[in-house]
């Protein structure tokens, strides 16, 4: 059965590039581009991993971590920036995995392999 994905980044061009490469790997794959679209796909659909970026316009993937995991424990999440500082900013420790945005998307799915497989 396939795992599915969720997406959340304000770039389309992102959205775009990482949900080619996660369905090209098995996943079936949704995108948000803010916290409103992100809540409306969890009501509405089985999300067995949410990626979460951390810088979106005019809000913050930390706030939609906290809560996924508050409202949502058995999906698990996996943090994206382009920046490796924020990981280790203790607001992000929550997630199930930290991936640094960079071209090596191979690194992004086994990010995504490692947070599925992660025992919660």
């Amino acid at each position: 059965m396939k795992k599915n994905i969720l997406i959340v980044d304000d770039e389309a061009d992102i959205r775009l590039l990482f949900s080619t490469e996660l369905e090209d790997a098995g996943y079936k794959v949704f995108s948000a581009s803010n916290s409103t679209e992100c809540y409306q796909i969890l009501a509405s659909e089985k999300i067995d991993l949410c990626l979460l970026d951390i810088k979106l316009k005019n809000e913050s993937g930390i706030d939609i971590l906290q809560k996924v995991t508050t409202d949502y424990p058995n999906i698990r999440t996996l943090m994206a920036s382009a920046y490796s500082a924020y990981q280790d900013d203790l607001s992000t420790w929550q997630a199930d995995g930290y991936w640094v945005k960079s071209q090596d998307l191979d690194s992004l799915k086994d990010e995504v392999t490692k947070a599925l497989n992660k025992n919660k």
